[in-house]
């Protein structure tokens, strides 16, 4: 279905889009032009029932106010880069930091929080685009991002591109929170986890990595079996008490698009596959939603009631020279492709 609406208004009276694709009996998403975010995702579960599943907030204005990237697509660069700096090109940048003195998720002003441009929007497709200006959240060079879902039978795909007219460092990742028993059903601790990851990046107390990647195998971190999601968060291992939960990256085994994670809630029989042709997937249970802020239908979010699995560069990669690079040069594109299928 091709739909499109005003949500409500930017503090500056520009109107913020809703744009709906897909159609029923598969997966009907809905699209807001600010932060190119996921807002709802109607799906049918193996019950029959069809549930939104993943996590929103029902106006422009708790949006803005959130720091919680419900849904969001997430630039400039995901994840955490040490003290906001590090060298590029043979000088040292220096970018926003928010998050225990580190840059986190692009800065306090990220493109999940900006007001992105519609290209094109068909009953299956829509394409959004943002500019961001050379030193925006003090990251050189204008980066030109576009973002593509599209719902393809029980897929639903999102495709980011990126270019630049300088040298600079890019890492974008959509950050839908899941719960497939409903948005507002309460806790994801009876979902049912796996990650085809035999690695993870340990972290420190501010989540940043302490080195390099470290075995899931003997450690609540080890996924590569279905596992339920509170007994992994409900351990005393250091590296789930420092984050309250599992806030994690995963080194997802093999290259191009490969499956990296499959989420499922038996209450329901719904499950979703995620595809990834990145290196990491960033596991977040939801550990800093703190009842301060509503959903779609006016409830408030509270500590697991969603989980984001976010595909991406490793984090802090930027200082990471070992690591898969962020840098994006002139006449580069940036591109990154995930998928969840439904079934």
């Amino acid at each position: 279905m091709t739909r499109d609406q005003v949500f409500g208004q930017m503090p500056d009276g520009r109107d913020v889009r809703l744009l709906t694709i897909g159609a029923e009996p598969g997966p009907v998403v809905e699209v807001l032009t600010l932060g190119a975010t996921v807002h709802r995702l109607v799906v049918a579960g193996g019950d029959g029932e069809r549930r939104n599943v993943v996590l929103g907030q029902p106006d422009v204005a708790e949006r803005l106010a959130s720091s919680d990237y419900l849904g969001g697509t997430i630039g400039r660069y995901a994840n955490r880069i040490a003290g906001g700096r590090f060298a590029l090109a043979g000088r040292e940048v220096e970018v926003r930091t928010h998050d225990r003195g580190n840059s986190l998720h692009g800065g306090p002003d990220g493109f999940d929080v900006r007001l992105w441009d519609v290209v094109s929007h068909t009953a299956d497709e829509v394409v959004l685009t943002l500019v961001s200006p050379d030193g925006d959240q003090g990251f050189p060079g204008t980066v030109s991002a576009t973002v593509r879902y599209r719902v393809d039978g029980d897929t639903v795909r999102v495709a980011m591109e990126a270019t630049t007219d300088a040298t600079t460092v890019v890492n974008l990742t959509n950050h839908a929170y899941l719960n497939l028993e409903g948005e507002g059903a309460g806790s994801i601790d009876t979902h049912v986890l796996l990650v085809e990851a035999d690695h993870y990046t340990p972290v420190d107390a501010t989540g940043i990595p302490t080195g390099g990647h470290a075995p899931v195998a003997g450690t609540p971190f080890d996924l590569r079996e279905p596992t339920l999601v509170g007994r992994a968060v409900r351990t005393d291992h250091p590296q789930v008490l420092d984050a309250q939960g599992i806030d994690h990256n995963y080194v997802v085994r093999g290259s191009g698009l490969r499956r990296a994670a499959v989420l499922t809630a038996p209450a329901t029989g719904t499950s979703v596959e995620l595809w990834t042709d990145q290196p990491g997937v960033q596991v977040y249970t939801g550990n800093f939603l703190d009842g301060r802020r509503r959903s779609t239908t006016g409830a408030l979010y509270r500590q697991g009631d969603g989980i984001a699995l976010e595909p991406q560069l490793f984090p802090d990669s930027p200082n990471r020279p070992e690591w898969p690079s962020a840098v994006l040069e002139p006449g580069e594109t940036y591109a990154a492709t995930l998928e969840w299928r439904f079934g």
